[in-house]
């Protein structure tokens, strides 16, 4: 063949037992003009080593050959792994085989009285397959790029769990320590103090420290809450009536035996959801009551959380900063399980469904309970 310096050679594997046609196709591929190397085999075996070579750019091979056909070759090509464009040019393919053909992947069929389309047919079969090619390239980055990105959120939320976990020590160990050696020490003076001004200033002092205690006590229990050892139906019954305390909004807990046995990284991941969705209810929602249901009923642990506020519109649901929903949805994808948000003009539901039976429960991952960050 002819060099055109001035185009990409395309160096093809021509599997043809008939000398006739062989030349035939030189002298098509010579007419348009295309920078082309061809090489003949006809025989499976001589094309299995040249396919392995891994020196073509595109396999053009007839239909009908000699003990085998060009879909036999297909066969091949596939079982080795080995990934090139590959065009079936016969004399006397019928439809149902051309067809059954392109279904099985090749890349496209032309028949030898239409010779003069050979290299429209072999350029369209190059620009495809490298256009997949470039798809699963960005395909395989785009999925490289998503593991780091979770990798990453995952190191960075380990790290403030750790971090929130040292805080609710501290605040234990030291701030509520040292707050309830000055309650005493200001009790101990106030009983012995007899002027009424300084009484005044003590019980006043009094009041302020106990309102800094129960702030420090409320506190840890956000940070890391000891209420998760007695179980995971006993840590969402306290959060709804701390929460119908703290807001006066009414809520309703339903759950569907008064134990419900789930790996304590369950536990966590329910107790999160379930924080972080009664955190978007009093931010957000605009609700007078809030429904919560916890279940284990077959094999699956199902939370749900419902108001019924104004709802969120799609926008809101989709917006850049809303971090609450994400992390909702990491935790439930960490334990092998699905969050799903709905909502409309009569309120919003969040549902948290994780499969029991071990496939919920992820392996050698140790999680302290904290992020009081908002849900939208």
């Amino acid at each position: 063949m002819p060099e055109h310096t001035d185009k990409r050679l395309v160096r093809i594997l021509h599997l043809e037992d008939s000398r006739v046609d062989h030349a035939l196709v030189k002298f098509a591929l010579q007419r348009s003009q295309m920078n082309c190397q061809l090489t003949l085999v006809d025989t499976l075996d001589d094309f299995r080593r040249e396919l392995a070579s891994g020196q073509h750019d595109l396999v053009l091979a007839d239909y009908h050959l000699p003990g085998f056909t060009g879909m036999d070759a297909w066969e091949q090509a596939q079982q080795n792994g080995i990934d090139v464009p590959f065009v079936i040019l016969s004399g006397a393919i019928g439809e149902t085989a051309a067809v059954d053909a392109m279904h099985r992947g090749v890349s496209d069929y032309l028949l030898k009285d239409s010779m003069n389309r050979l290299s429209h047919v072999i350029e369209r079969a190059l620009e495809v397959s490298e256009t997949r090619r470039a798809k699963a390239r960005a395909d395989a980055e785009l999925a490289d790029s998503r593991r780091r990105l979770a990798e990453l959120a995952e190191h960075l939320q380990t790290s403030i769990e750790q971090e929130r976990a040292d805080i609710a020590r501290e605040i234990h160990d030291d701030i509520g320590g040292a707050l309830a050696a000055v309650k005493l020490d200001l009790s101990w003076v106030a009983r012995r103090t007899v002027e009424a001004d300084m009484r005044q200033h003590m019980d006043t002092a009094l009041e302020m420290l106990q309102h800094a205690l129960g702030a420090s006590q409320r506190i840890m229990m956000n940070l890391r809450p000891p209420i998760l050892d007695q179980g995971l139906v006993a840590a969402v019954q306290w959060l709804g009536t701390s929460f119908e305390q703290r807001t006066g909004l009414r809520v309703h807990v339903r759950r569907s035996s008064e134990q419900i046995d789930v790996p304590r990284e369950l536990q966590l991941v329910a107790y999160r959801t379930a924080q972080e969705a009664l955190t978007n209810v009093a931010k957000h929602a605009q609700a007078s009551a809030v429904e919560i249901d916890l279940s284990d009923r077959e094999g699956v642990l199902t939370l749900e959380v419902s108001d019924n506020g104004r709802g969120m519109s799609a926008d809101a649901l989709r917006k850049a900063k809303s971090f609450g929903l994400l992390g909702l949805k990491e935790r439930a994808e960490k334990v092998n399980g699905w969050l799903d948000v709905s909502s409309s003009g009569r309120g919003t539901s969040v549902i948290l469904s994780v499969p029991l039976g071990g496939s919920g429960t992820p392996s050698n991952h140790q999680e302290d309970p904290h992020d009081q960050g908002d849900f939208v």
